[in-house]
């Protein structure tokens, strides 16, 4: 097989697997290894792909991937998705929306897990994919292309025929009065149909979302069950939402 064959052909495996190793491009194209690693470089070096460790993956891939692992108060949402493990349970139902504090719930939920999870995320389908026991359904729709969700009227329609066991609602501000809020219509109206289609809605919140009112409303404060942050339970900012009757871990 000529160079050009090659690389014509590793650049539709990274369209179809976004990753590939140098061991199978190997053994597929019957060449060598430094064959293969000269033509990843090439390729890297046209902006074609990025080279990894043992591989490649597509650019748009990797950038998919950064975009995950420079995650904005990292230590106080680990705490927070620790907390929220509790709730998780073989045999649920489980509702999981977009948003980095859900990508690090994804990330630790145990391989061991027998559960079904819905979810609109590409962050959260990608870090469930390889649980042996999970069955993992990406609600299909339009994209929301800066926050990777997908959101509208085909993710509602496809949401109308679930039962939840338990929903994590992600929001950017949550207040007493108001509710929960978003800052994009489209994603707040999505939300909304997660929580009702939910015998139980979590927020996983960081405090500095808490009192704060973004410009559209997800749904009442009365529709949340559980609400997680990263402070300790008796911390005086979250004494408003207990007297509101939601349970605070």
């Amino acid at each position: 097989m000529h160079k050009e064959e090659r690389h014509h052909f590793i650049i539709e495996e990274l369209r179809t697997y976004n990753k590939v190793k140098s061991i199978d491009l190997s053994e597929k194209l019957s060449v060598s290894e430094d064959t293969i690693r000269r033509d990843l470089k090439e390729l890297s070096d046209k902006g074609q792909l990025k080279k990894v460790h043992g591989g490649a993956m597509s650019s748009s891939f990797s950038s998919f991937q950064s975009s995950l692992e420079n995650i904005y108060a990292h230590s106080s949402k680990v705490k927070i998705v620790r907390k929220a493990l509790s709730l998780i349970e073989d045999d649920q139902v489980i509702i999981i929306d977009g948003g980095t504090t859900n990508y690090e719930l994804a990330k630790i939920i145990p391989y061991e897990l027998k559960a079904t999870v819905f979810t609109n995320a590409l962050s959260v389908a990608l870090a469930l994919c390889d649980h042996p026991e999970l069955d993992v359904c990406l609600l299909g729709g339009k994209l929301h292309k800066s926050s990777n969700l997908t959101i509208g009227l085909d993710v509602i329609n496809y949401l109308s025929d679930i039962h939840a066991d338990i929903c994590f609602v992600g929001m950017t501000g949550l207040h007493t009065k108001v509710g929960l809020t978003e800052n994009d219509r489209e994603e707040a109206i999505t939300k909304r149909s997660m929580i009702a289609r939910s015998n139980k809605v979590v927020s996983l919140c960081i405090s500095e979302k808490l009192g704060k009112v973004q410009p559209f409303k997800i749904d009442s404060l009365d529709k949340l069950d559980v609400l997680v942050t990263e402070l300790d339970n008796n911390h005086h900012a979250l004494a408003p939402f207990r007297r509101a009757g939601l349970e605070i871990l």
